[in-house]
């Protein structure tokens, strides 16, 4: 099996994290992502996270059944693993920080080189995305307290990575949504939200 090295030991100074493969589903920086797996790879990527800091690579796959690894993925602290007496685990997961992967290797687990990225300045461009988010859940009161719960950090940008990583929309504009950076992901959500409701109110308008 691979060694797992702790970040600083790639020559290029990047880190070497166990991946844990996501289906159709991301977890974005500053929010939390709960899933039961009893996939080999998943648990394996946790064994191996508990034994070196806690910390891993969550990174959505292209196709089940591949290897083959979108770019951009999340580096997450192990928070909970919890095995179930009906087989399987329950592991949630803390969203850290958005990684670009350079090199997967290994089998079991596997295992990413990966390059931190940088979020960026959101600036004012977060103001707009706030503003669409609200409008869009004084329209879903469900999903709203749902995100509620969900919410672990008052600051604006926490909270529109947390819409970003629930609303329901395509696996594929979840991924370009962590594909960019911060500014880029607060005007992608305002103007994709402000969008998503006026579908949702001119549907609701045609079935009356």
């Amino acid at each position: 099996m691979p060694r797992t090295m702790e970040p600083g030991d790639a020559p290029s100074g990047n880190l070497l994290l166990p991946v844990l493969p996501l289906r159709e589903i991301c977890l974005f920086p500053e929010a939390s992502l709960t899933l039961v797996t009893a996939a080999a790879p998943a648990l394996r990527a946790v064994e191996v996270a508990q034994r070196t800091g806690g910390r891993l690579l969550a990174v959505c796959t292209k196709d089940e059944g591949t290897r083959e690894t979108h770019a951009v993925g999340t580096i997450a602290q192990l928070a909970e693993d919890l095995a179930l007496s009906e087989g399987g685990h329950r592991v949630e997961l803390d969203g850290q920080r958005r990684a670009r992967v350079v090199t997967l290797m290994g089998m079991d687990p596997w295992v990413a080189e990966a390059t931190p990225l940088p979020e960026g300045d959101p600036g004012d461009d977060w103001g707009p995305a706030v503003e669409a988010l609200a409008r869009y859940l004084h329209a879903h009161a469900d999903l709203r307290s749902f995100l509620d719960q969900q919410r672990r950090s008052k600051e604006p940008m926490a909270w529109v990575n947390l819409a970003c990583q629930h609303l329901p929309i395509a696996a594929t504009a979840r991924q370009k949504l962590l594909d960019a950076d911060a500014p880029e992901r607060c005007v992608k959500i305002s103007r994709g939200l402000d969008a998503l409701l006026r579908k949702e109110q001119g549907a609701w308008s045609s079935g009356i």
